[in-house]
């Protein structure tokens, strides 16, 4: 072939590629990329977390009380964690990229010489031979061979492409070679045109995360005339000084951000993502880990995720005198001598031959001549040195009708792949068969299931996670396979091609499991109206032709050996092509979820009595805690418990809304907690105790609570969870007695001891009390957690709706701009 082109074919002169690429005609790489370092660092740092404890920061610094600035430490770490772990996937995912980088062989001017793919330029004369990448949209000129177009089409089966016809970038030669001609390049080229589909910013679809921003962005809105209050009260009407009036206007602030929550949080998923990369399993976006503890729905590739990508030989059956069931050795001798003669054009089928040959020790005969195979005709052969004449391949081409051995075709199951070897008096020059044909066997074949894969799907049908199975293949092979790992219902198939509107693929989204002949369009279209649905929808892919659904996908999986583009737009990447993981990635998110749930009662306990006091303390002030005391109470009650708490293992279900369980568990502990705190300012004024006095009882009651709603949260108790409320309570008593010039505190009358056990008891039973009560309204999906649920809901919807209508007023206001101006 490459002899040939040196003497018919010329490539482009240097000033033809120069003039192409002065035009911008050059195939420049449009791969779905993943974030700079620089996007992922400002993603992280410029928040509106970042930007309220910064301001805190300030304050704090101006007072030069810099030992209650501790707090930055939470802000730092978080910031830390985040861009790290995310920096870390990035140059995974990256390293897979350069290891996939290709060239390939082009004729520029009378010489051949090899490129990278960005170097080429339009109409550019590439050699494509088996195992090369097409790196642009092209047309044969001369040649033949069978191209894998799997990874656009989701079809497995190799088509084969002789001049004239049309080349795909992002597929693959499987057999022959060709020379061909670019014809549209970069931006303009198929896949180009499918990736560009996915360049936009996808929302995060993160039910914790929506929770804390939701509490941070309502938290912004009263800090400030909360604070400003405060402020004010405290320094103009209670006659504190500036440097206090400040140090406690912080405090209350602080403690109404759940900075601990924040860190926990990236913390907890920043560990996930270490112990999954572990596994092999790089995770791109760590709140995936929590979605896919969520989904209800996973979206299945058949190729590469359910079969490995290669063919298997099934059966083998020889032909005796006409009769079936004898001469299987000899068949099968045949096939691997054929295909061993072939096996510089091998396809997928030849190498499962060759594969199945080896296993079995069956050694192919010596061959004087190969006969390629002929796309016309449907067979390749050989002859041997002994002078025989075999052939492998379709039967209905190559046996004559009416042979007895064609009736053995319906012994098959219909989704094999089945060949035919036989033995002929010989080929004539151009590889004609030449005289009788006589049967030796048959040879089925079938896509190779991965061994993993019927215990996986096993593991989401006893979740509860319905599977649908989307592919580019026939719609009978895809149910087929999809019932031999034991998907419910596979029956249920449709074929994608036959569904011409919106609405009978908005049925069959609803009905169906398995979807055959799917184009990139509808894959997309499928996930959307799942979600339409309210189920929360993963998908699995490896091709090009997956990118559009993987992008709008709730979680989105893809393997190593997948499409850049796809794994760039993956939140998750099986580093092994392993699908067996997903499960240990659901284990994974369950633990780190639920654990999170009942850790953040903590954090939300303080938010939620520091808004409540803070505002009380407006009317009566002054605040009773300054910031290192809220730093104690934080580390000791609330950061060193979560941290123990979501760390254990946990693999119940994920069940519920993640703000309703929070809030129903922390609001008894806030309550109590503010009854706790009025009592005591109010009984500490009657009796005349100073501020220090006051200060040192409320954190005292506090404490005693946060304790219980620890206690609350930690049943069944074990000795983990036991040594950690000693531990809390030990620190709780060091950082009053032993540093309580450090922290403010006073413990030397009588009375603050009296208040502390009279109030502490009182707040603790009122505590109890209502934690039973919350806890049966979760267990019954009573109208508390269902009404808090809603709230998140409808805030979420107008907030959404409040945001379009800014946008499209600043456009409005653009154009008219831009209407006016000369």
């Amino acid at each position: 072939m490459e002899e040939t082109a040196r003497d018919t074919i010329r490539g482009l002169s240097a000033s033809e590629v120069a003039d192409r690429v002065a035009h911008g005609k050059v195939n420049t790489n449009t791969d779905v990329q993943t974030k700079t370092v620089g996007q992922i660092v400002s993603e992280h740092t410029f928040t509106l977390f970042n930007g309220i404890n910064l301001f805190m920061f300030i304050l704090v610094l101006f007072t030069a009380e810099l030992r209650n600035a501790l707090f930055m430490g939470v802000v730092l770490s978080n910031l830390a964690i985040g861009v790290f772990q995310e920096i870390r996937a990035k140059r995974m995912v990256d390293k897979l990229s350069i290891l996939t980088a290709k060239t390939v062989r082009v004729r520029r001017g009378d010489a051949t010489v090899e490129l990278a793919f960005e170097d080429l330029v339009l109409d550019d004369v590439v050699l494509l031979a088996r195992g090369d990448q097409i790196p642009a949209d092209a047309v044969v000129i001369s040649g033949s061979a069978f191209v894998d177009e799997s990874l656009l089409t989701g079809e497995g089966n190799s088509i084969e492409k002789s001049a004239g016809s049309e080349l795909f970038s992002g597929s693959f030669v499987d057999a022959g070679s060709v020379w061909a001609r670019l014809t549209r390049v970069g931006a303009d080229s198929y896949a180009a045109r499918i990736n560009a589909g996915a360049k936009y910013i996808k929302p995060v679809h993160s039910e914790i995360l929506d929770t804390l921003r939701i509490i941070i962005e309502v938290a912004t809105v009263l800090i400030f005339p909360l604070g400003i209050g405060l402020f004010l009260r405290t320094f103009l009407m209670d006659g504190s000084g500036l440097n206090a009036a400040i140090l406690s206007t912080v405090a209350a602030v602080i403690g109404m951000i759940p900075q601990g929550l924040v860190l926990l949080t990236s913390t907890v998923l920043a560990i996930a993502t270490t112990r999954l990369a572990a596994r092999k399993v790089l995770v791109q976006q760590s709140h995936c880990v929590e979605t896919l503890a969520r989904v209800d729905v996973l979206c299945l590739d058949k190729t590469g995720t359910i079969t490995t990508g290669r063919m298997l030989v099934s059966g083998m059956t020889g032909i005796e005198g006409g009769a079936p069931g004898k001469g299987a050795v000899e068949a099968a001798r045949a096939f691997v001598t054929v295909a061993d003669a072939n096996a510089a054009d091998a396809n997928d089928t030849a190498r499962a031959i060759l594969a199945y040959g080896l296993e079995r020790g069956i050694e192919a005969g010596a061959c004087v001549r190969a006969v390629p195979f002929d796309s016309a005709y449907k067979y390749s052969g050989c002859v041997t040195r002994d002078g025989r004449a075999l052939i492998m391949g379709a039967p209905r081409f190559i046996l004559p009708e009416g042979d007895p051995a064609l009736r053995m075709l319906g012994r098959f199951d219909p989704v094999e792949r089945v060949l035919v070897s036989c033995e002929a008096d010989g080929f004539d020059a151009r590889g004609r068969i030449q005289g009788k044909i006589r049967p030796l066997g048959f040879v089925s074949i079938r896509d190779e299931i991965r061994a993993s894969a019927p215990d996986t799907i096993r593991f989401f049908a006893e979740q509860g996670v319905e599977l649908r199975v989307i592919s580019g293949d026939d719609p009978r092979t895809v149910s087929a396979i999809a019932a031999s790992v034991g998907i419910e219902h596979a029956e249920r198939a449709v074929d994608a091609s036959r569904l011409k509107t919106d609405g009978e693929l908005r049925a069959a989204a609803r009905d169906a499991r398995v979807f055959g002949r799917v184009t990139p369009d509808q894959k997309r279209s499928l996930i959307k109206y799942l979600q339409a649905g309210k189920h929360v929808v993963a998908m699995t892919g490896d091709g090009v032709n997956d990118v559009l659904a993987l992008k709008e996908a709730d979680c989105s999986i893809s393997m190593a050996s997948a499409s850049a583009a796809a794994r760039n737009v993956s939140e998750l990447v099986l580093a092994d092509n392993d699908f067996a993981h997903i499960p240990e990635i659901v284990a994974e998110g369950r633990r780190s979820i639920n654990n999170l749930q009942r850790s953040a009662s903590l954090f939300l306990m303080k938010t939620v009595y520091s808004m409540l006091l803070a505002f009380a303390c407006i009317v009566m002030p002054p605040y009773p805690f300054i910031p290192i005391q809220m730093s104690l109470i934080s580390t000791a009650v609330i950061g060193i418990p979560s941290f123990v708490l979501a760390l254990e293992p946990n693999r119940d279900r994920v069940e519920g809304s993640f703000i309703a369980n929070v809030f129903m568990r922390s609001l008894p502990a806030s309550a109590s907690i503010v009854a706790a705190l009025f009592t005591a300012i109010v009984s500490g004024r009657i009796l005349g105790m100073s501020f220090s006095e006051i200060s040192t009882l409320c954190m005292v009651l506090t404490a005693l609570v946060g304790i219980a709603l620890i206690v609350s949260i930690s049943r069944p108790l074990t000795v983990l969870r036991g040594a950690l409320i000693v531990v809390v309570g030990a620190i709780m008593i060091t950082g009053c007695f032993f540093f309580s010039d450090f922290f403010h505190t006073a413990l030397d009358r009588v009375a603050v001891w009296v208040l502390a056990v009279v109030v502490g008891s009182a707040s603790v039973i009122l505590f109890i009390c209502l934690f039973k009560r919350a806890e049966r309204d979760l267990a019954q999906g009573g109208v508390s957690s269902r009404g808090l649920a809603r709230i998140k809901d409808r805030y979420a919807t107008r907030k959404k709706r409040f945001l379009g209508r800014c946008r499209v007023g600043t456009g409005r206001l653009f154009l008219k701009h831009r209407k006016h101006t000369p």
